[in-house]
């Protein structure tokens, strides 16, 4: 395995030759790195965008959560620290809703429907949209979709 590139599923054995020794052999140092498992590579992109997002009192910021069965939405004021409005597909007016489980585009449809309804009781109109590190793409962008459609701005 000198001098060749061999992966599994937990490593990565990387491989770069040195200088010769007086024997005239090539030594080959190996580096490990570890690859991140498609969870702890959503946790880091989730840690980098909220790096650069905030939610204030005047645009609280919108945090979407996805599982596997269900999908989550909450506004949340970063300067206080609380939760000003929350749904999900685990609340009874959504779960009511939604035929079969909650981890398809019409649950999200319908949360990103609630939670706008929500927030226009709160008189919150203006949102920073925080997609928690999963791409924008599927149940995400139609929780987006269906919020903006019901008058969130963002």
């Amino acid at each position: 395995m000198l001098g060749s590139l061999a992966s599994s599923r937990s490593s990565v054995l990387l491989a770069a030759p040195t200088a010769p020794s007086r024997a005239g052999r090539t030594f080959v140092a190996a580096v490990e790195c570890k690859q991140l498992s498609r969870k702890e590579s959503t946790r880091k992109r989730h840690l980098r965008i909220r790096k650069k997002l905030n939610g204030t009192p005047e645009r609280p910021r919108l945090a979407v959560h996805k599982s596997n069965q269900h999908i989550y939405a909450q506004v949340i004021d970063d300067a206080a620290g609380r939760t000003l409005v929350a749904a999900s597909t685990l609340t009874a007016e959504v779960k009511g809703s939604v035929d079969g489980n909650g981890a398809n585009i019409t649950a999200a449809e319908a949360v990103g429907k609630k939670v706008a309804e929500l927030c226009a009781e709160k008189q919150i109109s203006k949102v920073c949209f925080d997609r928690g590190g999963f791409a924008y793409h599927g149940r995400i962008e139609a929780l987006a979709d269906a919020a903006r459609e019901a008058g969130l701005q963002f």
